[in-house]
């Protein structure tokens, strides 16, 4: 109710909620924010059709906030721009919260799932252990190895879920392939493209279902905006959103309006880190310290031709993984005595930051499974950021002992 002068409400306190309306304006050139968790209707047939969803609008803040509806509608525009249908997403607290979602959405008691064997830690935890609890199974393969993939599928399969770019190997998804094996089944293939973001590689137009992002790494970019994003045709989106409203992983529009900012940098902050961070994994392969550096952007990295046909010229990923020789100590060794990368967690904003895998993203993983995914007990992984390229060269190889 808005206060109307002599409509016989004049109490102090009836007038102090019942302020007029803001005034119209121009369209501004930032997006606003509505921090709104409750919206007024005229007559409770509106009010009916709306939260029924019969009529588009909005009712309650976890269902949907039109902040968080705007920055992923940006997103779907991105990862959609050229496919011949519309497709639209959904905003989440976090990536996690959106994996979450996205898999609950997909998946019930006694369905399977084909996962890669290299994935993030919590991703791999969250498949192999809460899910494994409310029956749901999941056989982890080398998803390189397409006729594995092709073996592990079978009739209860729902889901094949992978990295467009695995964390921390940086192997690369063959998404044509996997997406023809898993629709021969009728299961959805699943990929998280945090590591890529839209302006890597849009598996979508590669034959994948969802595309699901942490937004708050590439797409945020600053570190300062935790959120998550999942990108898929309307059927599918509505499945998935009628999920995050019984969860509740909604996305708080201050975090919505952040992260929306921070799409409209993307194209340009990515190019300059995938620029730099092949730069780096040049001057580090061959080190005589160094077992293994993984790139795509080097010939020796097994998927190099693979990225040079599904990623955007020039942008082969902006992080790093490298594997000093002498196991555990020497990775922990070397990540120590980085001065100019700074030890800390996420990735994809403005600063480098490195982290030793094995005691911080795949804490949760055994020596096994790590040796299993490919990752060694000393890899330290590289999240490039804006630094100027030959500042970071020059400060990895001191703290490899080349300085």
């Amino acid at each position: 109710m808005q206060y109307t002068p002599g409509s016989g409400c004049d109490g102090e306190n009836t007038r102090a909620v019942s302020l007029p309306e803001p005034p119209a304006v121009e369209r501004p050139m930032r997006m606003p924010v509505h921090r709104a968790t409750t919206y007024a209707f005229g007559s409770t047939q509106e009010f009916a059709d709306v939260i029924n969803g019969s009529r588009a609008g909005y009712s309650y803040g976890r269902f949907d906030n039109p902040t968080a509806d705007a920055f992923a509608d940006a997103v779907a525009a991105l990862e959609g721009v050229r496919l011949p249908e519309p497709v639209r997403g959904q905003a989440f607290s976090s990536g996690m919260g959106a994996l979450s979602t996205v898999f609950l959405a997909l998946t019930e008691s006694g369905s399977h799932v084909v996962a890669a064997r290299s994935l993030y830690g919590n991703t791999h935890s969250l498949l192999d252990g809460l899910l494994r609890r409310f029956g749901v199974r999941t056989d982890f393969v080398d998803i390189t190895d397409l006729d594995a993939v092709r073996v592990a599928v079978g009739p209860r399969t729902r889901m094949v879920f992978t990295e467009t770019l695995s964390n921390p190997t940086t192997t690369v998804s063959d998404l044509p392939g996997l997406a023809q094996i898993a629709h021969e089944v009728g299961a959805a293939l699943v990929v998280d493209s945090t590591f890529a973001s839209p302006a890597v590689c849009r598996p979508l137009e590669h034959g994948a279902d969802v595309v699901v992002h942490s937004a708050t790494k590439y797409i945020g970019g600053h570190s300062d905006a935790t959120g998550g994003v999942a990108v898929a045709a309307p059927a599918l989106i509505d499945r998935i959103r009628a999920a995050r409203v019984d969860l509740g992983t909604c996305l708080a529009p201050d975090e919505a309006y952040m992260l929306h900012r921070g799409l409209e940098t993307l194209p340009l902050r990515v190019a300059r880190q995938c620029e730099t961070a092949t730069a780096l994994a040049a001057a580090l392969q061959g080190h005589p310290a160094v077992e293994r550096v993984d790139h795509p952007s080097l010939t020796s990295h097994p998927a190099h031709v693979l990225a040079e046909k599904l990623f955007d010229p020039g942008r082969r990923g902006a992080v790093v993984t490298v594997h000093p020789k002498g196991g555990r100590d020497a990775g922990l060794a070397f990540a120590d005595r980085l001065r100019t990368a700074t030890l800390a967690a996420s990735l994809g904003g403005t600063h480098t930051l490195a982290a030793h895998v094995a005691t911080t993203s795949h804490r949760n993983m055994s020596d096994a499974d790590l040796a299993a995914a490919g990752i060694s007990p000393g890899a330290v992984r590289f999240s490039i950021g804006l630094e100027d390229p030959q500042d970071l060269i020059e400060d990895a190889l001191q703290a490899l002992g080349n300085g």
